[in-house]
Order: C-alpha cells, then sequence, then structure tokens
C-alpha cells in the first residue's frame, strides 16, 4: 500500500504567509523572489492564491538590475510608516527585497537566503515603499557585505533609477520619491518593523 504524506506536505504553502520569514531575522531572512534581471513584464504574487500574476509589461526599456521579490510574512503597515521622516502610511503590501547576486539567476519563483544590508525609502503616492538591499547570503563575491556602502555605487545608482522609472507614464507626473538610500542599521529597523504590523495583522 502505498504511504502519502501528511496534509501539510499535500499543498503548496503560500508565499507570504505560508512561508518562514528567515533563519535569523532582521539580519538573515527569506527572500521570495518574483522577478529576475531578466524580465521586461512585472510579476507579483497574486494575494488571494499565492500563485504568480502578470501584472503589467514595462513601458520602458528598464530592467530590474537585481533579483527583486518580498520578504514573507512581512506588512508594510504603521510601524513602517513611522519609520519615514514624514510618519506616513505603509502600502499594504509585503516588504520588497532586492538581491544582490555575482552568478544570474533567472528563474523567478525561488526562495534565497538574503543577508539585508541596507534600502531605499521610496514614498510612492504618499505610502512608504521601501525597497530592503540584501546580499545572496553563500554568494561567492557578495557574502561578506554587511551595509550597503559595501557594493559598487553604481549598483546602487542603477536600483534608484529603475524604481523612479519603472512606473513612470509619459506625459504624466510621477507619484514616486526616492528620499534617501539607508545603510543596515535603519534597514534591520524597517525589517523588524515589518514583521511586527505582520504579527499585528495577521497574527503570528
Amino acid at each position: 500500500m502505498a504511504s502519502f504524506p501528511p496534509p501539510f506536505y499535500r499543498w503548496r504553502p503560500h508565499p507570504w504567509h505560508g512561508l518562514d520569514v528567515g533563519s535569523s531575522p532582521p539580519r538573515l531572512v527569506h527572500a521570495y523572489i518574483e522577478i529576475t534581471p531578466f524580465d521586461l513584464v512585472k510579476y507579483e504574487v497574486d494575494k488571494e492564491t499565492g500563485y504568480m500574476r502578470v501584472d503589467r509589461p514595462q513601458r520602458s526599456s528598464s530592467q530590474p538590475p537585481t533579483l527583486y521579490g518580498f520578504i514573507p510574512r512581512t506588512y508594510c503597515g504603521t510601524r513602517v510608516g513611522k519609520l519615514t521622516a514624514e510618519d506616513v502610511k505603509g502600502d499594504g503590501d509585503p516588504l520588497d527585497i532586492c538581491v544582490v547576486s555575482e552568478r544570474p539567476i533567472s528563474r523567478a519563483e525561488v526562495i534565497l537566503n538574503a543577508v539585508v544590508v541596507g534600502g531605499l525609502q521610496i514614498i510612492d503616492h504618499d505610502e512608504a515603499d521601501d525597497k530592503i538591499i540584501a546580499v545572496l547570503e553563500n554568494d561567492n563575491i557578495w557574502r561578506e557585505a554587511r551595509d550597503v556602502n559595501e557594493l559598487p555605487a553604481i549598483l546602487i545608482e542603477r536600483l534608484r533609477h529603475y524604481f523612479s522609472t519603472y512606473k513612470l507614464i509619459p506625459g504624466e507626473e510621477s507619484q514616486i520619491e526616492i528620499r534617501t538610500t539607508y545603510g543596515a542599521e535603519h534597514a534591520l529597523k524597517v525589517v523588524q518593523a515589518a514583521i511586527e504590523d505582520y504579527q499585528e495583522v495577521f497574527g503570528g
């Protein structure tokens, strides 16, 4: 008689709610990757089903310079918003993360361990929409990095340019403002705030 796995293993966990935040947050976290540097279409996880959905083809020719996804079991709510200078509300999504890897990773819908080193403070339509910057934990080149200033300045410039233009519509004024690039100390506070916001909204 064939043996079957227990019920927990029969179903794919929801990437946002069913995966762990990581083994040692807020420094070492899981990143669920939605978009790779090879994508000209913006994909994102459907919040109801957990499957990948086509959000929109990119209007411009700009491509994400790093892997791009989110940290499971995080939520940009009140606490994340309070870490901005203007104390705005969070955007109500999981906390975004950009992961630097020396080797090209061309597949999305993968989970990886990411070491938090910094972030971008972004205000999108008057809501906090921070982008955490991290490095692949076991990367052969960047594994020792612990702060954003240890990464090439041109890479951060490309990230800033991408996020300032990826929603740009010709003839319309941009609603996205990149306030600052911050280091690991502030980034860890943002990740911790997003974890606590998630626990408040969805439970532990």
